[in-house]
């Protein structure tokens, strides 16, 4: 009894010291807010599966493919319960770094560097047109010798190329003579005006020999033979190689006919072909080197001097000129060359290529905004130098891009911003997500049907529905008659 009566004491002993202990937690919890109540409270949409985005669940748990824990998607858009909630732009997603290594994810800085590439071409070795010399005789007559013969001589300036007789030259150097010596006769006259006049028919007949091409050193021959020449000699007028012949011995000749063409070649021009999308990038003034095929050891060194001002139509190329000293003559015309462009840009902004998203409207790039946030922004860039684009707006030095894995990281991104468009239309709320759908009201049995039963299509013979016993079964409790 005695023992009794000490076994209720002690348990009303503690249930007093439990209600006191429980009143003391009550009272220092009052005036603390509820868990929860500090923040307010989010609306969970769904649950998904972190590499698969596409499978979705109303409850939480682990993913049946690849065995992760399904990520919480909230109403706003924000982290998983327990992160904080940051304002960032339409379509920024939060990857764990674990998640970025599962994926692949590599990140780049964007920053200014020195950028320079080089633009190949072919190109084809010409004359230069501006120095190549069409020898013409301004007067009639005939072939009388022929001091280079053929076509592909090599001529120095000043060197005899043909004599021609010409009786119109003969009279004209007939007139000199006389001229001159109405000149000496009247050159001590009393009467000025005779003077004046014989100094002037002579300065006509000198003039017009000069006009003809005939050199000053051919007149004085004249003057001091006092006799007219009777064969007028031709010099060329510039050293180079003879690219036509025209005349041969005993051939009459007039003013309009072409008797040599000869072509300096101490400078040559290169036509070059380039892509109609690198035209940009060539300009006037813009050095350039050039091998040949049979000696690639030997670089050549040139000077963009015009850019033709059209497209050709078949290759999509547009031609530019380049011109290169040939002092030892080794640049032959019709050699075909292998070209080659450099094109600095300076330091320059500049975003690896594999950063860069193009969908045609747009270009686009992820930045690490930090804590795993990656944020989806429009860039404007401009040319692409070795794997490399040149950043014209949208980043800043020293921001941080993804460079591998941005398509999953896309993918993400746009799933994101689809479902958040679709958040606030009826029946898409984060209350309808994961219920399943009320299942259709079963049809009536028709009249004269068993339970189990389907009538045919037409009402014919009954078909069994899987799992339900046959009639015979039902009858005859299992057993066949």
């Amino acid at each position: 009894m005695k023992k009794f009566a000490f076994f209720v004491f002690t348990l009303a002993l503690g249930m007093v010291a439990g209600a006191l202990l429980y009143r003391q937690l009550l009272g220092r919890g009052a005036g603390a807010p509820a868990a929860g109540q500090g923040k307010q409270a989010r609306k969970i949409l769904y649950y998904v599966d972190p590499m698969h985005p596409a499978y979705k669940s109303d409850k939480p748990g682990i993913a049946p493919d690849c065995g992760m824990n399904l990520e919480t998607v909230y109403e706003d858009g924000g982290a998983a319960a327990g992160a904080e909630t940051v304002a960032m732009p339409p379509g920024t997603i939060n990857v764990s770094p674990e998640k970025q290594q599962l994926i692949g994810v590599k990140f780049s800085e964007v920053r200014a560097v020195p950028l320079s590439r080089t633009i190949r071409a072919v190109g084809k070795v010409t004359w230069d047109e501006t120095k190549i010399a069409r020898i013409h005789a301004k007067f009639a007559g005939w072939i009388d010798t022929l001091t280079v013969d053929y076509t592909g001589q090599l001529v120095k300036q000043g060197q005899p190329l043909l004599s021609i007789y010409s009786p119109e030259l003969l009279a004209s150097q007939q007139e000199l003579l006389l001229a001159q010596k109405a000149r000496g006769y009247l050159a001590g006259s009393p009467v000025k005006e005779a003077a004046a006049g014989a100094d002037s028919l002579y300065a006509a007949a000198r003039r017009r020999l000069e006009l003809w091409d005939i050199t000053d050193d051919q007149i004085q021959e004249i003057l001091r033979r006092n006799a007219p020449i009777k064969t007028m000699t031709v010099f060329s007028p510039i050293s180079g190689y003879v690219l036509t012949k025209n005349v041969f011995p005993k051939q009459r000749i007039t003013p309009d006919s072409e008797l040599y063409t000869v072509a300096d070649l101490s400078t040559v021009w290169v036509i070059a072909d380039i892509y109609e999308y690198e035209a940009a990038a060539v300009r006037l003034g813009q050095p350039v080197r050039m091998t040949l095929a049979y000696d690639p050891g030997r670089t050549f060194r040139g000077t963009v001097t015009y850019i033709y001002p059209q497209v050709d139509n078949t290759t999509r190329t547009l031609k530019a000129r380049i011109e290169f000293p040939n002092p030892g003559l080794q640049l032959k015309p019709d050699m075909y060359a292998n070209v080659e462009f450099v094109v600095d840009y300076g330091r320059k902004l500049a975003v690896p290529e594999e950063a860069v998203l193009d969908s045609g409207a747009e270009r686009r790039v992820f930045v690490d905004r930090g804590n795993g946030y990656l944020e989806p922004r429009r860039v404007e860039v401009g040319e692409k130098v070795g794997g490399q684009y040149i950043v014209l707006g949208g980043l800043k030095a020293g921001e941080r891009v993804v460079t591998s894995g941005n398509f999953l990281v896309d993918s993400e991104s746009q799933l994101k911003s689809a479902v958040a468009g679709m958040a606030g239309m009826p029946g898409m709320g984060g209350g309808d997500q994961g219920k399943k759908p009320a299942q259709p009201a079963q049809p009536q049995a028709q009249p004269g049907s068993m339970p189990g039963m389907d009538m045919g299509p037409k009402g014919g013979q009954p078909v069994a529905k899987p799992g339900a016993a046959s009639p015979s079964h039902q009858s005859h409790g299992g057993q066949r008659p």
